[in-house]
Protein backbone atom coordinates (compact mmCIF):
# COMPACT_ATOMS: atom_id res chain seq x y z
CA UNK A 1 0.00 0.00 0.00
CA UNK A 2 1.44 3.38 -1.02
CA UNK A 3 1.94 6.16 1.52
CA UNK A 4 -0.69 8.93 1.70
CA UNK A 5 0.32 12.12 -0.13
CA UNK A 6 0.10 15.69 1.10
CA UNK A 7 0.66 18.95 -0.79
CA UNK A 8 1.87 21.94 1.23
CA UNK A 9 1.75 25.28 -0.60
CA UNK A 10 4.16 27.81 0.87
CA UNK A 11 6.01 24.76 2.16
CA UNK A 12 9.41 26.48 2.33
CA UNK A 13 8.09 29.16 4.66
CA UNK A 14 8.19 29.32 8.45
CA UNK A 15 5.01 27.36 9.13
CA UNK A 16 5.01 25.39 5.89
CA UNK A 17 8.42 23.86 6.56
CA UNK A 18 7.30 22.65 10.00
CA UNK A 19 4.19 21.15 8.38
CA UNK A 20 6.33 19.30 5.84
CA UNK A 21 8.35 17.81 8.71
CA UNK A 22 5.22 16.79 10.61
CA UNK A 23 3.58 15.08 7.65
CA UNK A 24 6.76 13.16 6.82
CA UNK A 25 6.85 12.03 10.46
CA UNK A 26 3.24 10.86 10.10
CA UNK A 27 4.19 8.65 7.16
CA UNK A 28 3.13 10.89 4.27
CA UNK A 29 4.81 11.56 0.98
CA UNK A 30 5.06 15.35 0.88
CA UNK A 31 5.02 17.66 -2.13
CA UNK A 32 6.27 21.11 -1.12
CA UNK A 33 5.41 23.97 -3.48
CA UNK A 34 6.78 27.49 -3.00
CA UNK A 35 7.74 30.38 -5.28
CA UNK A 36 10.33 31.51 -2.70
CA UNK A 37 9.36 35.18 -2.63
CA UNK A 38 9.24 34.97 1.17
CA UNK A 39 10.10 31.30 1.76
CA UNK A 40 13.66 29.91 1.72
CA UNK A 41 15.07 26.60 0.52
CA UNK A 42 17.26 26.40 3.62
CA UNK A 43 14.09 25.83 5.66
CA UNK A 44 13.55 22.48 3.94
CA UNK A 45 16.99 21.49 2.63
CA UNK A 46 17.41 19.03 5.51
CA UNK A 47 14.41 17.14 4.10
CA UNK A 48 15.90 16.63 0.60
CA UNK A 49 17.56 13.39 1.68
CA UNK A 50 14.13 11.85 2.35
CA UNK A 51 12.90 10.19 -0.85
CA UNK A 52 9.30 10.93 0.21
CA UNK A 53 9.92 14.68 0.08
CA UNK A 54 9.62 16.60 -3.18
CA UNK A 55 10.10 20.32 -3.78
CA UNK A 56 8.85 22.36 -6.72
CA UNK A 57 9.38 26.07 -7.22
CA UNK A 58 5.96 27.16 -8.42
CA UNK A 59 3.50 30.04 -8.17
CA UNK A 60 0.12 28.65 -7.12
CA UNK A 61 -1.72 31.60 -8.64
CA UNK A 62 -0.92 30.06 -12.01
CA UNK A 63 -2.01 26.71 -13.45
CA UNK A 64 -1.53 23.97 -10.86
CA UNK A 65 -1.29 20.34 -11.95
CA UNK A 66 -0.17 17.52 -9.67
CA UNK A 67 -0.04 14.00 -11.13
CA UNK A 68 -1.26 11.09 -9.05
CA UNK A 69 -3.40 10.93 -5.96
CA UNK A 70 -3.52 13.50 -3.17
CA UNK A 71 -4.99 12.86 0.26
CA UNK A 72 -4.46 16.28 1.83
CA UNK A 73 -3.75 19.83 0.69
CA UNK A 74 -2.59 22.50 3.14
CA UNK A 75 -2.69 26.00 1.63
CA UNK A 76 -0.08 28.10 3.41
CA UNK A 77 1.21 30.13 0.47
CA UNK A 78 1.06 33.84 1.30
CA UNK A 79 3.24 36.69 2.48
CA UNK A 80 2.41 36.76 6.17
CA UNK A 81 4.11 39.65 7.92
CA UNK A 82 3.41 43.39 7.70
CA UNK A 83 6.69 44.14 5.95
CA UNK A 84 5.94 41.45 3.35
CA UNK A 85 2.40 42.34 2.46
CA UNK A 86 3.17 46.06 2.39
CA UNK A 87 5.99 45.39 -0.09
CA UNK A 88 4.04 42.70 -1.98
CA UNK A 89 0.41 43.90 -1.90
CA UNK A 90 -0.65 42.53 -5.29
CA UNK A 91 1.00 39.15 -4.74
CA UNK A 92 -0.70 38.94 -1.34
CA UNK A 93 -4.13 39.57 -2.84
CA UNK A 94 -3.50 37.19 -5.74
CA UNK A 95 -2.39 34.24 -3.63
CA UNK A 96 -5.38 34.68 -1.30
CA UNK A 97 -7.83 34.83 -4.20
CA UNK A 98 -6.50 33.21 -7.39
CA UNK A 99 -4.18 30.89 -5.46
CA UNK A 100 -6.93 29.68 -3.16
CA UNK A 101 -9.23 29.12 -6.15
CA UNK A 102 -6.58 27.04 -7.96
CA UNK A 103 -5.77 24.91 -4.94
CA UNK A 104 -9.42 24.33 -4.06
CA UNK A 105 -10.01 23.18 -7.64
CA UNK A 106 -7.17 20.71 -7.22
CA UNK A 107 -8.65 19.44 -3.95
CA UNK A 108 -11.98 18.93 -5.67
CA UNK A 109 -10.39 17.06 -8.58
CA UNK A 110 -8.36 14.80 -6.28
CA UNK A 111 -10.99 14.27 -3.60
CA UNK A 112 -8.44 15.54 -1.08
CA UNK A 113 -9.01 17.12 2.30
CA UNK A 114 -8.20 20.83 2.14
CA UNK A 115 -6.98 23.04 4.96
CA UNK A 116 -6.75 26.81 4.58
CA UNK A 117 -4.28 28.82 6.63
CA UNK A 118 -6.35 31.81 7.66
CA UNK A 119 -5.47 34.35 10.30
CA UNK A 120 -6.55 36.26 13.37
CA UNK A 121 -6.19 39.32 11.11
CA UNK A 122 -9.69 38.42 9.90
CA UNK A 123 -10.81 40.03 13.17
CA UNK A 124 -9.01 43.28 12.30
CA UNK A 125 -8.81 45.76 15.18
CA UNK A 126 -11.39 43.85 17.21
CA UNK A 127 -14.29 45.36 19.11
CA UNK A 128 -14.89 42.00 20.83
CA UNK A 129 -12.34 40.58 23.27
CA UNK A 130 -11.21 37.80 23.35
CA UNK A 131 -12.00 36.83 19.75
CA UNK A 132 -14.17 33.80 19.08
CA UNK A 133 -14.90 32.29 15.68
CA UNK A 134 -18.40 33.75 15.47
CA UNK A 135 -17.07 37.35 15.59
CA UNK A 136 -17.13 38.92 12.11
CA UNK A 137 -14.32 41.37 12.73
CA UNK A 138 -13.51 45.06 12.32
CA UNK A 139 -11.35 45.33 9.20
CA UNK A 140 -10.41 48.40 7.15
CA UNK A 141 -10.59 47.05 3.57
CA UNK A 142 -8.81 50.06 2.04
CA UNK A 143 -6.06 50.46 4.64
CA UNK A 144 -2.49 49.22 4.04
CA UNK A 145 -3.15 46.00 6.01
CA UNK A 146 -6.35 45.38 4.05
CA UNK A 147 -4.50 43.53 1.30
CA UNK A 148 -3.73 40.72 3.77
CA UNK A 149 -6.89 40.87 5.87
CA UNK A 150 -9.24 40.86 2.90
CA UNK A 151 -7.23 38.27 0.97
CA UNK A 152 -7.68 35.88 3.87
CA UNK A 153 -11.35 36.77 4.40
CA UNK A 154 -11.98 36.14 0.69
CA UNK A 155 -10.06 32.87 0.93
CA UNK A 156 -12.33 31.77 3.78
CA UNK A 157 -15.43 32.64 1.73
CA UNK A 158 -14.09 30.75 -1.29
CA UNK A 159 -13.25 27.75 0.87
CA UNK A 160 -16.76 27.62 2.33
CA UNK A 161 -18.27 27.97 -1.17
CA UNK A 162 -16.31 24.92 -2.35
CA UNK A 163 -17.44 23.04 0.74
CA UNK A 164 -21.11 23.94 0.36
CA UNK A 165 -21.41 23.82 -3.44
CA UNK A 166 -18.91 21.11 -4.41
CA UNK A 167 -18.79 19.07 -1.19
CA UNK A 168 -15.03 19.49 -0.76
CA UNK A 169 -13.88 18.43 2.71
CA UNK A 170 -12.50 21.77 3.86
CA UNK A 171 -10.97 23.03 7.11
CA UNK A 172 -10.08 26.61 8.09
CA UNK A 173 -7.54 27.45 10.78
CA UNK A 174 -7.36 31.00 12.09
CA UNK A 175 -3.76 31.35 13.21
CA UNK A 176 -2.80 33.74 15.99
CA UNK A 177 0.71 35.11 16.53
CA UNK A 178 3.10 32.17 16.21
CA UNK A 179 6.84 32.11 16.83
CA UNK A 180 9.73 29.67 16.71
CA UNK A 181 12.71 28.51 14.66
CA UNK A 182 12.77 29.42 10.94
CA UNK A 183 11.16 32.80 11.33
CA UNK A 184 13.12 35.34 9.30
CA UNK A 185 15.20 37.70 11.41
CA UNK A 186 14.02 40.79 9.58
CA UNK A 187 10.43 39.96 8.60
CA UNK A 188 8.96 42.89 10.50
CA UNK A 189 7.14 40.92 13.19
CA UNK A 190 7.67 41.60 16.88
CA UNK A 191 9.49 38.44 17.90
CA UNK A 192 12.18 38.38 15.17
CA UNK A 193 12.75 42.11 15.53
CA UNK A 194 13.12 41.88 19.30
CA UNK A 195 15.36 38.79 19.10
CA UNK A 196 17.65 40.29 16.49
CA UNK A 197 17.95 43.56 18.41
CA UNK A 198 18.44 41.90 21.79
CA UNK A 199 21.06 39.43 20.57
CA UNK A 200 22.92 42.23 18.81
CA UNK A 201 22.74 44.54 21.81
CA UNK A 202 20.84 47.14 19.79
CA UNK A 203 17.94 49.22 21.17
CA UNK A 204 14.64 47.30 21.01
CA UNK A 205 11.94 49.18 19.16
CA UNK A 206 8.44 48.97 20.63
CA UNK A 207 5.75 50.62 18.51
CA UNK A 208 3.50 53.06 20.34
CA UNK A 209 3.54 52.88 24.11
CA UNK A 210 3.60 49.06 23.99
CA UNK A 211 0.19 48.66 25.63
CA UNK A 212 -1.25 46.81 22.61
CA UNK A 213 -1.64 43.12 23.37
CA UNK A 214 -0.78 39.91 21.54
CA UNK A 215 -0.96 36.20 22.35
CA UNK A 216 2.10 34.19 21.30
CA UNK A 217 1.88 30.51 20.39
CA UNK A 218 4.96 28.31 19.94
CA UNK A 219 5.15 26.70 16.51
CA UNK A 220 5.04 23.08 17.75
CA UNK A 221 1.73 23.73 19.48
CA UNK A 222 0.28 25.32 16.35
CA UNK A 223 1.35 22.42 14.10
CA UNK A 224 -0.27 19.94 16.49
CA UNK A 225 -3.51 21.91 16.39
CA UNK A 226 -3.45 22.10 12.60
CA UNK A 227 -2.87 18.36 12.27
CA UNK A 228 -5.79 17.60 14.57
CA UNK A 229 -8.03 20.05 12.71
CA UNK A 230 -7.23 18.48 9.33
CA UNK A 231 -8.30 15.11 10.70
CA UNK A 232 -11.52 16.48 12.20
CA UNK A 233 -14.85 16.97 10.46
CA UNK A 234 -15.23 20.70 11.18
CA UNK A 235 -15.60 22.86 8.06
CA UNK A 236 -16.04 26.20 9.87
CA UNK A 237 -13.08 28.28 11.14
CA UNK A 238 -11.24 27.22 14.29
CA UNK A 239 -8.92 29.48 16.30
CA UNK A 240 -5.53 27.95 17.03
CA UNK A 241 -3.40 30.12 19.28
CA UNK A 242 -2.21 30.66 22.82
CA UNK A 243 -4.79 32.51 24.96
CA UNK A 244 -2.11 33.90 27.30
CA UNK A 245 -2.38 37.60 26.51
CA UNK A 246 0.43 40.07 27.17
CA UNK A 247 1.36 43.58 26.15
CA UNK A 248 4.04 44.13 23.54
CA UNK A 249 6.09 45.91 26.20
CA UNK A 250 5.86 42.85 28.48
CA UNK A 251 6.86 40.66 25.56
CA UNK A 252 9.91 42.82 24.83
CA UNK A 253 10.91 42.54 28.49
CA UNK A 254 10.52 38.73 28.31
CA UNK A 255 12.87 38.63 25.32
CA UNK A 256 15.43 40.75 27.22
CA UNK A 257 15.22 38.36 30.17
CA UNK A 258 15.56 35.30 27.93
CA UNK A 259 18.59 36.64 26.05
CA UNK A 260 20.25 38.34 29.00
CA UNK A 261 20.56 41.38 26.77
CA UNK A 262 21.48 44.87 27.92
CA UNK A 263 19.36 46.41 25.13
CA UNK A 264 17.27 49.38 26.11
CA UNK A 265 13.68 49.76 24.93
CA UNK A 266 12.88 52.68 22.63
CA UNK A 267 9.52 53.61 21.14
CA UNK A 268 8.48 54.18 17.53
CA UNK A 269 5.32 55.25 15.74
CA UNK A 270 2.41 52.83 15.79
CA UNK A 271 1.68 51.33 12.33
CA UNK A 272 -1.61 52.19 10.60
CA UNK A 273 -4.55 49.98 11.69
CA UNK A 274 -2.37 48.11 14.18
CA UNK A 275 -4.73 46.00 16.33
CA UNK A 276 -4.99 47.19 19.93
CA UNK A 277 -5.77 43.74 21.32
CA UNK A 278 -5.41 40.15 20.20
CA UNK A 279 -6.39 37.08 22.20
CA UNK A 280 -7.94 33.86 20.90
CA UNK A 281 -10.94 32.21 22.48
CA UNK A 282 -9.89 28.56 22.03
CA UNK A 283 -13.01 26.99 23.54
CA UNK A 284 -13.88 25.45 20.17
CA UNK A 285 -10.44 23.91 19.69
CA UNK A 286 -10.51 22.48 23.21
CA UNK A 287 -13.94 20.91 22.74
CA UNK A 288 -13.55 19.79 19.14
CA UNK A 289 -9.87 18.80 18.95
CA UNK A 290 -8.94 18.28 22.61
CA UNK A 291 -6.19 20.80 21.90
CA UNK A 292 -4.57 23.55 23.90
CA UNK A 293 -1.01 24.90 23.88
CA UNK A 294 1.55 23.02 25.97
CA UNK A 295 4.75 25.07 25.53
CA UNK A 296 5.17 27.99 27.95
CA UNK A 297 6.70 31.28 26.82
CA UNK A 298 10.06 30.89 28.54
CA UNK A 299 10.60 27.44 27.00
CA UNK A 300 9.53 28.59 23.55
CA UNK A 301 11.67 31.72 23.69
CA UNK A 302 14.74 29.71 24.72
CA UNK A 303 14.34 27.38 21.71
CA UNK A 304 13.78 30.32 19.40
CA UNK A 305 16.75 32.24 20.79
CA UNK A 306 19.08 29.30 20.07
CA UNK A 307 17.97 29.35 16.42
CA UNK A 308 18.33 33.12 16.01
CA UNK A 309 21.70 33.19 17.78
CA UNK A 310 23.01 30.55 15.37
CA UNK A 311 21.69 32.49 12.36
CA UNK A 312 23.21 35.76 13.52
CA UNK A 313 26.51 34.04 14.19
CA UNK A 314 26.55 32.32 10.79
CA UNK A 315 25.76 35.51 8.91
CA UNK A 316 27.62 37.97 11.06
CA UNK A 317 24.34 39.68 11.88
CA UNK A 318 23.91 40.66 8.24
CA UNK A 319 20.84 38.66 7.28
CA UNK A 320 18.24 40.76 5.51
CA UNK A 321 16.15 38.73 3.12
CA UNK A 322 15.66 35.45 4.98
Amino acid sequence: MSAPRALVTGGAGFLGSHLCERFLAEGFEVLCVDNLITGALENVEHLFSDARFHFEKRDVTEYLHVPGELDAILHFASPASPIDYLELPIQTLKVGSLGTHKVLGLARAKGARFLLASTSECYGDPLVHPQSEDYWGNVNPVGPRGVYDEAKRFAEAMTMAYHRFHGVRTRIVRIFNTYGPRMRLHDGRALPAFMAQALSGEPMTVFGDGSQTRSFCYVDDLIEGIYRLLNSDEPLPVNIGNPTEMTILEFAQAVIKCTGSSSEIVHGDLPVDDPKVRQPDISKAKALLDWEPAVDLSTGLAKTMAYFAARLSARGGGERSH
